[in-house]
């Protein structure tokens, strides 16, 4: 392991802050290093690993197509990708699907979109897209300019223009901030890295009446809180809108890389031949394991996945010390009382525990199929861990 951290240091970029932690194998929400001490995962690599660690017919469904069509590129047909987005837009109703390899690319197309239907419509120049301050979309130029935390905002000048923010939940704000230049509003409906806070029914809602009322585009931004994260499989079904644009990643792959973006009617043919591409999107190993996720996420798995979130609350409630406790479904979020975040989180995983930070919260993204036993094992840790 001391190898592995030292080739680390050396060879590979330093843009990301590791934990003192060597993962080697895992199972379900068990993960073990290369000592062989076992560590519960609150985390699912960021909510990635939606069905946990290595599930059996994920892993058949990989290996299958591996060994029999690994790549193509998008200038040929294979099977697993229109599956794929048969099963997707059977599920949401949507018309047409893009896929691509990550949250961040997902949502650079979503914008990409917003602002070819804004720029075309009309004639005018209508660019400009309003998201939500706090917010956080990728790290592309576009994406990093639309995330609205000021913590993303330095050193990467000039950014990309056309970007406002509005304050979560002030509707006065949003309708002050649409101008006839706005061709979308876009947000998350839970924002993950700024807090696992839950954005107001109210609020959404007035969004999508200005949408409508406009005629621009309203762009769910569901990387994390989809494909199961929240107890429905996506969040703004909880919300009662219909979005023109929903992005997706993290969860569909169960581990591989795989993001896109749902189109409406509205916005199905405003991308044509040579708007947008990706070489490695839709790729059909990736596909063939989004699809074993597709099958497994029926009404009754989500059902257990609000029920696991209920639970996992209602246990976080009763721990001396916690308070503040938010999100919807697995994705979780609370604060220690005199305690930092970080601080937490690395007491925890000493313990055997694995868990993650947003700004000054823990956050919780455990596996959608973890356990009552493997909650039970991790609220141990934190319970020993704060005590």
């Amino acid at each position: 392991m001391n190898d592995i951290k030292k080739i680390d240091a050396e060879k590979i970029a330093h843009t990301y802050g590791r934990f003192d932690l060597a993962l080697k194998e895992g199972q379900g929400a068990i993960a073990k290093d290369f000592d062989g001490r076992e560590y519960v995962d609150f985390t699912s690599g960021i909510g990635v690993t939606s069905l946990g660690y290595c599930d059996p017919d994920w892993v058949e469904a990989v290996s299958k197509q591996a060994a029999r069509l690994q790549h193509t590129s998008n200038l040929f047909y294979t099977e697993p990708q229109v599956r794929l987005a048969e099963a997707l837009t059977a599920r949401t109703g949507m018309a047409r699907v893009f896929f691509a390899n990550s949250g961040a690319e997902a949502n650079e197309c979503a914008i990409k979109t917003a602002r070819k239907y804004g720029n075309t419509r009309s004639g005018n120049i209508e660019h400009e897209i309003v998201t939500l301050e706090n917010a956080f979309h990728g790290r592309t130029m576009a994406t990093i300019t639309a995330t609205g935390q000021k913590v993303f905002h330095k050193d990467f000048y000039p950014f990309v223009e056309g970007f406002s923010y509005c304050k979560a939940n002030d509707k006065d704000m949003l309708h002050a901030l649409v101008t006839d230049k706005t061709c979308a509003i876009m947000m998350e409906l839970v924002q993950g890295e700024g807090g696992v806070l839950v954005i107001d029914q109210d609020f959404v809602k007035e969004a999508e009446t200005i949408c409508r009322e406009k005629d621009i585009l309203l762009i769910i931004d569901e990387v994390q809180t989809g494909i199961g994260r929240t107890g429905t499989f996506f969040a703004y079904e909880q919300y009662g809108i219909h979005p023109d644009l929903v992005t997706f990643a993290k969860g569909i792959g169960g581990g591989l890389p795989l993001g896109g973006v749902l189109f409406n009617e509205r916005t199905k043919d405003v991308l044509t031949y040579g708007d947008h591409g990706t070489t490695f999107g839709g790729n059909p190993v990736v596909c063939a394991g989004a699809n074993v996720v597709m099958n497994k996420l029926d009404e009754s798995f989500l059902q257990q996945v609000s029920s696991k979130g209920a639970y996992l609350r209602e246990q976080l409630a009763a721990i001396p010390g916690v308070e503040d406790i938010s999100g919807l479904g697995l994705m979780i979020g609370f604060r220690v009382a005199g305690r930092a975040s970080a601080d937490v989180v690395k007491d925890c995983m000493k313990k055997g525990l694995m868990m993650l930070t947003a700004k000054d919260k823990v956050r919780l993204l455990p596996p959608l199929t973890i356990t009552k036993e493997e909650m039970d094992r991790g609220l141990a840790v934190l319970r020993s861990a704060l005590g």
